[in-house]
C-alpha cells in the first residue's frame, strides 16, 4: 500500500463521529456545491448531501422526484471542495426500499462515484434489515427517524412526530432498531425535546438533531435555510445570515451601473492584459 502524504488532510471517518457520542457536540450542515463545500469544510464535522437538493436548488416541492443521479452529481461536487469534513450522502427515495441487495449496488455506486465516506437512509421499520447488510458489506451507515421527508406522500405534509404515546413509542424503537442494525450515528427530526432526550440516552451511536432541541448529541441545518436564502424559514432554524437580502442589494447595484453605463469595460481590460 501506497504511503500517504504527510500533509495531506485526514478526513473525519464513521468512527470519528462513533467516538463522539456524549462528547463534543457534532457540527452538521448541508451542502450541494464545491464553492459552499469548501466554505463550510473547516467548520463543520459532517457535511450531509441532503436530498433536499431538490427543493432547495432544483425546486421541487418536495425530495421525492430526487434521483440517485442527482444525488451522485451534487456530492462529487462537494467531494471536491472539501478535504476533512465527512461527507454522507443521502440515498434517494425508492434507492434503497427494495432487496437489500439493490440498496447494496445503489450505495457502492454512490460511494464508488463520488468517494464520500458514507450514506444515510430513513429509517423506517423495514430499513433496519438493509442497515445490516449493507454496513456488513463495509458501507458505513446515518439513519434518520421522526419526520421523515420521504414519507411525505404517506403522511400527508411535512408533521412533526411524537404527540402521542403510541407515536413516542414508535420512534424510539424505530431508533433502537436503526442503531442496533450498525448505523454509526442517527439524524432525529421534528421530534419533542423530552423524546430527543430519551432516544439519545437509549442510543450508543450518536444523535444528530434537526428541529429536536439541544438534547441531541448534535446538530444539523439546510445551510440555505440557516443562512437566510429564502424568505421563509421553519420555525426551528435561527436565521445566522441574510444572504437573500444581501445578494438582491448586489444585483440591484449591478443592474444600477449597467443601465447607468457604469460597467468596467471588461472586454477592453482583459484585451491589454493579454497583449502585455
Amino acid at each position: 500500500m501506497s504511503a500517504q502524504r504527510e500533509d495531506a488532510v485526514r478526513r473525519i471517518t464513521a468512527s470519528d463521529i462513533l467516538a463522539r457520542k456524549g462528547r463534543a457536540p457534532i457540527v452538521c450542515l448541508t451542502a450541494y456545491s464545491a464553492p459552499m463545500a469548501e466554505i463550510l469544510d473547516d467548520h463543520c464535522d459532517v457535511l450531509l448531501v441532503g436530498d433536499s437538493v431538490g427543493m432547495v436548488v432544483h425546486g421541487l416541492p418536495n425530495t421525492v422526484g430526487v434521483t440517485l443521479e442527482m444525488m451522485i452529481l451534487h456530492a462529487q461536487a462537494v467531494m471536491r471542495g472539501s478535504k476533512r469534513a465527512m461527507v454522507v450522502v443521502d440515498m434517494p427515495f425508492g434507492s434503497y426500499e427494495g432487496s437489500p441487495g439493490g440498496a447494496y449496488a445503489n450505495a457502492v455506486r454512490i460511494m464508488k462515484e463520488t468517494g464520500a465516506q458514507a450514506v444515510k437512509v430513513e429509517s423506517g421499520l423495514t430499513v433496519p434489515e438493509t442497515i445490516a447488510y449493507l454496513v456488513q458489506r463495509g458501507v458505513p451507515v446515518m439513519g434518520h427517524v421522526g419526520l421523515r421527508p420521504q414519507s411525505v406522500m404517506v403522511e400527508g405534509g411535512f408533521k412533526a412526530k411524537g404527540r402521542t404515546a403510541d407515536e413516542r413509542a414508535r420512534v424510539l424503537a424505530e431508533a433502537k432498531a436503526t442503531a442496533q442494525a450498525g448505523a454509526f450515528s442517527v439524524v432525529v427530526e421534528g421530534v419533542a425535546e423530552s423524546l430527543a432526550g430519551d432516544i439519545t440516552r437509549a442510543l450508543d451511536v450518536p444523535t444528530i438533531g434537526i428541529g429536536a432541541s439541544a438534547e441531541c448529541d448534535g446538530q444539523i441545518l439546510v445551510v440555505d435555510d440557516m443562512l437566510g436564502l429564502f424568505d421563509w424559514t421553519p420555525r426551528f432554524v435561527r436565521r445566522y445570515g441574510d444572504l437573500r437580502g444581501e445578494i438582491s442589494k448586489a444585483v440591484a447595484a449591478y443592474a444600477d451601473d449597467v443601465r447607468g453605463r457604469r460597467f468596467p469595460g471588461a472586454t477592453e481590460t482583459y484585451f491589454s492584459k493579454a497583449a502585455e
